[in-house]
């Protein structure tokens, strides 16, 4: 019976030290899952969200910077996620900002060079406007801190309804005029008046025209610019020094000069040591006195 009691405990604590294993496991998983679904959250907003609306027509925009882990992966992840979802990159400008630069000289032919650098990237994408909320969802995964998000949704329908009125007014108005001038157009001064009145209209008319394309196409794709850092980035690297030693020498005058101050602070060294010898001149006098009056007696 007492083995038959100690294995089952030995079984029952091993069943439940590999349950609780596998419930901190599920519950790392939740957490990291938990930190990824707040950052889609924190970045995603109403604003991106597109809704099946004929009376309205908006222009979504949105400006974002943030931090990264590292800028040219997180670039090439931003730009796969606009490809993938049917939009484009129309700027970018990847770059490296030199913060401090120092040189050590280690050897007579080597230099270690110390750079401290940050990396950034200011990046404009436009995508479909059904995507914008996608597309921000995902590149929250790239998120390491998050300086702002700023998002608009400009309704833009009732501007696009005043240019097609313009235009239909332009159109009508031009009719008139080219009939006024088949018809009634005599005197060449009226002629002109009435041609440069024609050509303002299509003016108007053609303005009207391009702007409704204009704000169409920021409807259909939104703009996104985003400005993405990292850390400060330290770079060490040995560096041959390429010049002879004499391109490093002074000119003769400056070398005159410094030779002369070179001997003189020779000559106050030894002047020095002979002060610090002081002891072995006056043994070396003792030492001679005796000798001189041993060979007297002698």
């Amino acid at each position: 019976m007492n083995r038959i009691a100690k294995t089952s405990l030995i079984v029952l604590t091993i069943s439940t030290i590999i349950f609780g294993c596998k419930k901190a496991e599920v519950n790392e998983t939740s957490a990291v899952n938990e930190v990824q679904l707040s950052k889609a959250e924190t970045i995603s907003s109403s604003a991106a969200v597109v809704k099946d609306d004929s009376t309205h027509k908006f222009i979504r925009t949105a400006e974002l910077k943030f931090k990264v882990k590292n800028v040219p992966q997180s670039t090439y992840y931003i730009e796969n996620i606009v490809s993938k979802f049917g939009g484009f990159v129309s700027f970018t400008n990847l770059q490296s900002n030199i913060i401090e630069q120092n040189k050590t000289k280690i050897s007579q032919d080597s230099t270690l060079e110390t750079t401290r650098y940050s990396v950034e990237n200011n990046i404009t994408i436009r995508v479909p406007n059904k995507r914008l909320d996608t597309v921000l969802k995902s590149i929250a995964k790239q998120i390491d801190f998050l300086d702002y998000r700023v998002i608009k949704a400009d309704d833009v329908s009732l501007k696009m309804l005043a240019n097609q009125l313009s235009q239909k007014r332009s159109a009508t108005k031009e009719k008139r005029v080219e009939k006024a001038i088949d018809t009634k157009g005599k005197k060449i001064n009226d002629i002109m008046d009435a041609e440069n009145n024609l050509a303002n209209q299509k003016e108007q008319k053609d303005a009207a025209t391009l702007e409704n394309l204009s704000l169409q196409d920021q409807i259909n794709f939104s703009t996104l610019t985003i400005q993405i850092y990292q850390s400060e980035t330290f770079k060490q690297e040995l560096v041959a020094n390429t010049k002879d030693y004499n391109d490093y020498k002074p000119n003769f005058g400056f070398r005159i000069v410094d030779s002369l101050k070179n001997g003189w602070n020779v000559l106050l060294d030894i002047v020095v040591f002979l002060l610090q010898i002081w002891w072995f001149f006056i043994i070396g006098i003792a030492v001679w006195f005796l000798f001189k009056k041993y060979n007297s007696k002698e």
